[in-house]
């Protein structure tokens, strides 16, 4: 039997033990504080507690991957991301605390079992690489609760993948140069040897940094000919979604909010525009001495990787103004609003179209004669998505994500609807104003032709040509007139413009400033009418378009920003300017046609429905890899994803993650 002393100590060791137990009890049952984002003072931080003893292993690993390659990874561990999802939780800790292009962060909430890796990729380590570290090392580890090793893994991963980029890119120019050497000298080797060694040129052409003059012009001229013409493709359709995407920003926020985007905007049109010029120049019946097109081509390399960084430094910031989850169920209401006025317009349209193609040749509606269908298409894809934003909005917080790219690609279908729509009104008006100037431009051409008779003898043989080819033109134009107005109008105007040099030079004088004005309004309107045709052609059918026509078309842009500048000052420098710009706008649109029939007659996408081909050609969907700076829909992997603002591909930032 215990003695009384002994039964007060086994009493008092129990009321401890309890005590204990039930604080326990109560510390794991209590909820966890929710993680904030918030400023990172130190390369690793474990707030959920992960670490343990093992938090200095996972910081040794850091610190040699800064030793090692002057890469800054922070990492940090909490419970939860705050009701965010990882992206956004990743992207606010990465602006807090004020990350630069070498600052990397891997973000692992242990309690939700999401992580997010974020931040430019680091020099020498591919996108592939990256996903190899992510799904081999870094995700296995957390799955099994080993947090340290992830954070170690990651590091590790970074190190070796940078440290062997490094020396397979010089393996490629080397490789690049000797194969050059190579087939310069042995002219007799296999076509396939020969194909062989342009896709490895082109794929070390895309690994080089398109500002980088000297490693560009590095390269052999046949690998800078064909990347100087996907990066135009690509800067394009970059401008153009991007210019959609700021549309509609500045409708929502308006132009004092959206200046920055704007100015960076603008500021890559006059780098591509610069581009397309240089393409241009390469492309005319003027030869180029291999030098000199190696000199052009680095030159439009590098004015195309400016105008994508332009677009890319402020993805980031863009991304987080249009944070599309905030307001999503507005969005997809005024989407719906949208839908609606389009679904009605499109019976208006198509009676506009059918009456046109009864009273013109089929050539002449060409450009517009599927735009109701496409429009409808457009109508049905947006429909389709507006339903799947409002389904993705129905899942619980955290597995919201969806709903952003629907609302994208709903935008854009809705807005690529809109512009076939109009373009159908717009065919009506610009034939209508063509008919409505064929009489005075036919009046003008007659008075030039009598004018012309009288001074034969001054003329000489150029005089002599322009009357034979303006009475051609006049005959052409009285007889079309009614068929087809455009083209009669253009083909007056153009002759007359040729006779009206012709009996300037032979009668040395000045055109009248009256006729003068005349002559180049007409020009103009011709000019705006079928770049504007060319223009809505291309941005609704971008995804089938190739580089030629895009040149042609920023090249007509340019000529007609010339003359428009000039109109006021110096009209008679001004009209060379919108013929050259009409000239060029009709052959894009030429070009185009020709792209888009190519593009269609090797399309196999017999199981994707009319509407997801559409949208690939417009450009609304793009398959694979969506290039510019880090979204939720801007990641590897298969299928087809919506673009937004941002550059083609001159950005190397990243976002990986998800649930593990």
């Amino acid at each position: 039997m215990l003695s009384q002393p002994s039964r007060l100590a086994t009493r008092s060791a129990r009321t401890v033990a309890l005590l204990f137990l039930l604080i326990t009890t109560a510390l794991a049952g209590a909820p966890a504080v929710a993680e904030p984002p918030a400023r990172l003072d130190t390369y690793v931080v474990d707030r959920a507690g992960a670490l343990g003893g093992d938090q200095a292993r996972v910081g040794d690993a850091v610190n040699r991957l800064y030793d090692d390659r002057q890469i800054r990874l922070w990492i940090t561990y909490v419970r939860d991301f705050d009701g965010l999802t990882p992206q956004s939780w990743a992207g606010r800790t990465a602006t807090a605390s004020g990350f630069g292009d070498r600052d990397v962060l891997l973000a692992v909430a242990t309690g939700d079992r999401e992580y997010w890796f974020d931040g430019e990729l680091p020099s020498g380590v591919s996108e592939s690489e990256l996903d190899r570290i992510l799904t081999r090392d870094v995700e296995p580890a957390l799955r099994d609760g080993r947090w340290a090793d992830a954070g170690v893994a990651t590091a590790d991963g970074l190190n070796d993948a940078a440290g062997a980029g490094g020396v397979s890119v010089r393996g490629l120019f080397i490789a690049a140069l000797v194969i050059a050497l190579a087939v310069a000298a042995l002219v007799f080797y296999s076509r396939k040897r020969r194909r062989d060694r342009n896709k490895k040129d082109l794929a070390a052409a895309r690994q080089v940094d398109p500002t980088d003059s000297a490693a560009v012009a590095a390269l052999p001229l046949e690998a800078l000919h064909t990347r100087s013409t996907e990066m135009l493709v690509e800067i394009d359709d970059a401008l153009r979604t991007s210019a959609e995407e700021l549309e509609l920003a500045v409708g929502e926020f308006g132009a004092t909010a959206t200046t920055p985007f704007t100015t960076a905007l603008e500021n890559a049109k006059a780098a591509a525009a610069r581009a397309f010029t240089i393409r241009q120049q390469l492309d005319d019946d003027i030869p180029e001495t291999p030098d000199e097109q190696r000199r052009l081509l680095v030159e439009l390399i590098g004015a195309v990787g400016r105008a994508d960084r332009e677009l890319d430094a402020r993805v980031a910031e863009f991304d987080a103004m249009r944070d599309l989850l905030i307001n999503a169920p507005s969005r997809l209401d005024a989407l719906t609003r949208d839908l609606v006025e389009l679904t009605g317009r499109a019976p208006t349209a198509e009676a506009e179209l059918t009456k046109l193609t009864a009273a013109y040749p089929a050539s002449v509606l060409a450009p517009i004669s599927d735009n109701v269908r496409m429009a409808r298409e457009r109508i049905t894809f947006a429909e389709q998505n507006v339903d799947a934003g409002r389904q993705a909005m129905a899942q619980p917080v955290g597995a919201q994500g969806g709903a952003v790219a629907a609302i994208r690609a709903a935008e854009s279908a809705v807005g690529q609807a809109r512009t076939l729509l109009d373009a159908v009104d717009n065919a009506a008006a610009n034939i209508q104003q063509a008919r409505d100037g064929i009489p005075a431009a036919l009046t003008e051409l007659e008075g030039d032709i009598a004018a012309a008779a009288e001074l034969t003898q001054f003329g000489g043989p150029e005089l002599e040509r322009a009357t034979a080819a303006a009475r051609q033109a006049l005959d052409r134009a009285r007889t079309s007139a009614d068929s087809d107005p455009l083209g009669a109008f253009h083909a007056a105007v153009a002759a007359d413009a040729d006779l009206d040099r012709a009996i300037a030079a032979a009668t040395d004088r000045k055109l009248a400033a009256e006729d003068l004005r005349r002559r180049l309004d007409r020009a103009l309107t011709d000019a705006r009418a079928r770049i504007g045709a060319a223009s809505d052609f291309i941005t609704t059918r971008r995804g089938g378009v190739d580089v030629n026509a895009r040149t042609r078309l920023s090249e007509a842009q340019r000529n007609l920003d010339e003359a428009q500048r000039l109109d006021a000052t110096d009209p008679a420098r001004a009209l060379p300017h919108a013929q050259a710009a009409a000239d060029l706008g009709g052959r894009a649109l030429q070009e185009a046609q020709a792209s888009v029939r190519a593009w269609e007659s090797n399309q196999t996408f017999s199981s994707s429905g009319a509407q997801t081909t559409g949208a690939v050609l417009g450009g609304i969907l793009v398959e694979g890899l969506l290039r510019g700076a880090a979204s939720g829909s801007r990641r590897s992997g298969g299928g087809y994803r919506p673009r937004s603002f941002g550059g083609s591909g001159g950005s190397r930032r990243v976002g990986r993650g998800g649930r593990f």
